[in-house]
């Protein structure tokens, strides 16, 4: 699964990656976090039509933990979804259909139970660093204002291979940039365009596990509520006795 990941691009840094604008200009600026925990507000990509009928790709905030308009509010809320099941899962399907996103990322830990039980935190990132594109589904309820919305999120997660395979059992579902169009593209996809997005994120999410490389970090990143979020210190190799 992934639990808690980091995203050091700023805003400006990460609207010319994404050659995008920002949907809510009143929002704070976005600044590099080293623990993303869910249930956190955080930059998502999405596209829309506007009134001409235009794509439009836009970064706006959304908290990490589906929860969909129908949900009850105390209702579960999945941070990950299975890429295995997501076209046909009660959950996900509707958002696979006409709702995804892409979650920015620079990387995402996972823990290695030790022989006296403790948890080893390790950092799964690019070789060379940068942007990894996670595939995401997102989901809008109305906010208790009435009139804004509310936007909500999970990361598509698949078995993990090579690297972070070394890792854990899990791991997001990565896209290439040339692909971002395609998973982003608005409007609700029929069963064969679905099973065709599906078969393809499966395939070139592989392909970018096997580039990915991993390193045992401090265990200050455990503890999601203490941890300072914005130490960058958090993704440093260590060495493990």
């Amino acid at each position: 699964m992934c639990g808690r990941f980091v995203l050091d691009y700023d805003e400006a840094g990460l609207l010319h990656a994404y050659v995008a604008t920002k949907a809510d200009q009143q929002e704070r600026d976005w600044s590099p976090v080293f623990s993303i925990a869910p249930s956190t507000l955080v930059p998502v990509v999405r596209e829309h039509f506007d009134e001409d009928g235009e794509i439009q790709r836009t970064l706006e905030p959304a908290r990490w933990g589906l929860h969909p308009s129908w949900a009850k509010d105390k209702g579960p809320r999945p941070i990950n979804a299975r890429y295995e099941t997501v076209p046909t899962n009660g959950m996900f399907r509707g958002p696979f259909a006409s709702s995804r996103v892409v979650v920015p990322m620079t990387g995402y830990y996972e823990w290695v139970e030790q022989e006296d039980g403790s948890k080893q935190p390790y950092f799964v990132h690019p070789k060379d660093g940068g942007l990894l594109n996670a595939a995401g589904l997102a989901a809008a309820k109305k906010a208790e204002d009435g009139e804004s919305w509310d936007i909500t999120f999970t990361i598509i997660t698949r078995e993990a291979k090579d690297a972070a395979g070394d890792v854990h059992d899990r791991m997001p579902a990565y896209l290439p940039d040339e692909q971002l169009g395609e998973w982003l593209a608005p409007g609700k996809l029929g069963p064969d365009e679905k099973a065709d997005l599906h078969q393809g994120l499966g395939e070139v999410s592989e392909q970018i596990a096997r580039t990915l490389v991993t390193h045992p970090v401090s265990r200050e990143v455990n503890n999601a509520r203490k941890v300072d979020r914005t130490d960058p210190s958090l993704i440093e190799p260590v060495e493990l006795e």
